[in-house]
């Protein structure tokens, strides 16, 4: 599976199977996981076979059978939040090459917990962890705007714009709000997001789905 194929499959999985995650699928993770701290200067971690950044109302009446999450740390900069939303969607869709399902937590999870087994230190800021296993099921699409409702073009959109589009609307955000609006002017292309609790961490996931759905030889961003 490509990650453009991966882009269609991934839906939000809260049910996990018990099944752990075998070796060679951590040592895969970690891998990418370091590509995206390095490359970005954040903190990423994999956390397997712990359940403490899940507070028990959560475990109880949404999600089932967490053990693995990836903890979204980085250091507290003023692009920080768009660096690990950019990243997780980089990793949420590997994972789902690798036969994986995720969802994406954010105002759900412990602080506390996720604090606790992070190792990027008392200063890092931690926007959220990113559940990761084998899903009971493989989710269901969530309902999505058209595009002409989040996007415009000045001329005829080149097919490239237009995929770039799809591939964003396939994107998570913080409450399937969708609030981001593209707009396109030759190879130039602007994208911004509605105010709100994770807007900026929206943003990176979704210019990271429009990067893989348009071809990043074919824009640049402004």
């Amino acid at each position: 599976m490509t990650l453009q194929e991966a882009m269609a499959a991934r839906h939000t999985v809260r049910k996990y199977k018990k099944e752990p995650l075998p070796a060679d699928v951590i040592r895969q993770l970690n891998q990418r996981i370091q590509a995206q701290n390095e490359k970005y200067g954040l903190n990423i971690q994999l956390v397997t076979e712990n359940t403490d950044a899940l507070p028990g109302l959560v475990g109880l009446t949404m999600s089932k059978g967490v053990r693995n999450y990836m903890i979204l740390a980085g250091p507290d900069t003023t692009d920080v939040d768009e660096k690990l939303g950019y990243s997780s969607a980089d990793l949420m869709l590997y994972a789902q090459t690798l036969g994986l399902n995720t969802w994406w937590v954010g105002g759900m999870y412990s602080r506390k917990g996720a604090r606790k087994n992070s190792t990027a230190g008392d200063n890092a800021k931690i926007i959220g962890v990113v559940i990761v296993g084998y899903g009971e099921t493989q989710g269901v699409p969530h309902k999505s705007k058209a595009a002409e409702a989040v996007a415009s073009y000045e001329g005829s959109a080149p097919g490239w714009f237009q995929a770039g589009v799809s591939a964003a609307l396939l994107a998570p955000t913080a409450m399937n709000h969708q609030g981001f609006t593209i707009q396109g002017v030759g190879n130039q292309v602007s994208m911004t997001y509605a105010k709100g609790s994770f807007d900026r961490a929206d943003l990176g996931i979704c210019k990271y789905h429009f990067e893989l759905g348009a071809g990043k030889e074919n824009f640049k961003w402004r």
